[in-house]
């Protein structure tokens, strides 16, 4: 990855001030699409546009892939319709075109589509705009070579090569029937080993793995790791061939799902940007710190109910930061190893209950060596006049830890059963509810051991 120096974008900046395109394009020229837009968030969007339509097409549509989804949006709003379908539209194999044209309203979605001159290629992306994003059609392109189990070698060699002028990248050949259902993948060393076969489907690799259109792209993404594969096809409800998804195009959902996630754990309410504006950082961030403040009320509440016991003895409120940063740090930690399975598939709904247990006993043996260094560290430092408070608080330990972890298991199980993303208990939620009833815990066992026992 190319470094932009502050000389750099100087010399970078005075050539565009001075509207000299031959050494703009002699500059552009030797960068890699990806150098090409990070350098455009190095500039203004007046620079950037000016860089930009200076690339020609297949360059500038690979750039434009590579942007930033804000940067991207901003880029294209300064351009009219026809531009966007001739300059980068008509150079993306039609998931990438896909990505793009959901980005913009529908409005100027129609206006682009009807200036695209491959009338092919405008009814692949209609179709593929009728599949839900986050489902494997939705992510597919229908760039690949096709052919027919009952060709011969020679027949399928020339076809091959027609279908191969229009693509870019060849993952697999996939054989198909005469109602284009998909049975196998002809292996490309096939057709040096076997040049002369009188049918393709002698020399398939039958049922291969595939995935129906309507398949979340969460397990799309499982079964690439699973079979460490490069391409899959896409076949409807009956088996026809649709589309293929690329390892690429996983990757990158991938890689937005995982930082969603963690923006989700970190306790924002939607995606932000380092470079994103005050007010919109502010709006992600509020939510989940007023929240957060509500919940640091009713902990005050809670604790003004228990006033007597503080007056009975007073080092119980020692132990209040202890008490909730233990049932957060084990409600957290159980969570995401929680949204870690579901997420990798090594955890199944189906086994919530065992999930359960294993968390139960997990917690209870944490529980118990925690309480018992407590109680000890208390015995030694309190002396037996705060005898009480030394039992409540390891108590309590055992207490919240078993919640927490118990807790932390059965939300994001719940959340997933409800199909909402369960990386929200990772974050703020499960931290709050853990420190109000960690609270609760505390204070009850402490005022009825102080009630029978001072």
């Amino acid at each position: 990855m190319k470094e932009y120096t502050s000389e750099y974008l100087h010399h970078i900046r005075s050539i565009i001030e001075a509207r000299n395109e031959e050494a703009a394009r002699k500059e552009l020229a030797d960068l890699h699409p990806a150098d090409i837009a990070e350098l455009y968030q190095e500039l203004d969007l007046d620079e950037a546009e000016f860089l930009y339509k200076l690339l020609d097409g297949d360059v500038a549509a690979d750039v434009l892939m590579e942007l930033d989804e804000d940067d991207r949006r901003k880029l294209l709003s300064t351009m009219p319709a026809e531009e966007i379908a001739k300059q980068f539209i008509d150079h993306l194999d039609t998931d990438d075109a896909v990505d793009i044209i959901q980005e913009l309203d529908e409005e100027d979605r129609d206006e682009i589509l009807s200036h695209i001159d491959d009338v092919e290629q405008a009814g692949d992306i209609i179709d593929l705009l009728k599949y839900d994003e986050d489902t494997a059609g939705g992510l597919m392109g229908t760039e690949m070579i096709v052919v027919n189990e009952n060709w011969s070698m020679p027949e399928c060699i020339k076809q091959m090569r027609m279908q191969a002028e229009d693509i870019d990248e060849i993952y697999y050949v996939y054989v198909v029937d005469n109602d284009y259902r998909l049975r196998g993948i002809l292996p490309l060393k096939k057709l040096i080993t076997d040049p002369s076969v009188s049918k393709i489907k002698h020399v398939m690799e039958e049922d291969p793995v595939a995935v129906k259109a309507d398949t979340p792209i969460d397990d799309v993404a499982l079964d690439f790791e699973k079979y460490d594969l490069v391409a899959m096809p896409v076949v409807d409800s009956i088996g026809r061939l649709v589309g293929r998804i690329t390892v690429d195009d996983v990757m990158d959902q991938v890689r937005e799902s995982t930082e969603r996630d963690y923006q989700l754990a970190s306790g924002l309410s939607s995606d932000v940007e380092t470079d994103d504006t005050l007010f919109t950082q502010t709006k992600a961030r509020l939510p989940w710190l007023l929240i957060g403040m509500l919940g640091g009320i009713g902990n005050s509440l809670i604790l003004g109910n228990f006033e007597s016991g503080f007056q009975a003895d007073p080092t119980l409120a020692l132990f209040i930061p202890l008490i909730g940063g233990t049932g957060g740090n084990v409600g957290t930690q159980s969570s995401a190893i929680v949204v870690q399975g579901l997420a990798n598939g090594s955890l199944d709904i189906k086994n919530a209950a065992r999930q359960l247990f294993k968390e139960l006993g997990v917690g209870l043996i944490n529980g118990c060596i925690i309480s018992l260094l407590v109680f000890a560290y208390n015995f030694f430092k309190l002396g037996s006049a705060h005898l009480v408070t030394t039992l409540s608080v390891s108590l309590s330990l055992m207490a919240v830890v078993l919640f927490a972890s118990v807790f932390g298991t059965f939300v994001p199980l719940t959340l997933e059963r409800f199909k909402i993303d369960p990386a929200l208990a990772t974050g703020p939620f499960i931290s709050i509810t853990n420190d109000i009833i960690g609270m609760v815990i505390y204070m009850g066992i402490s005022t009825m051991l102080l009630m029978n026992f001072v």
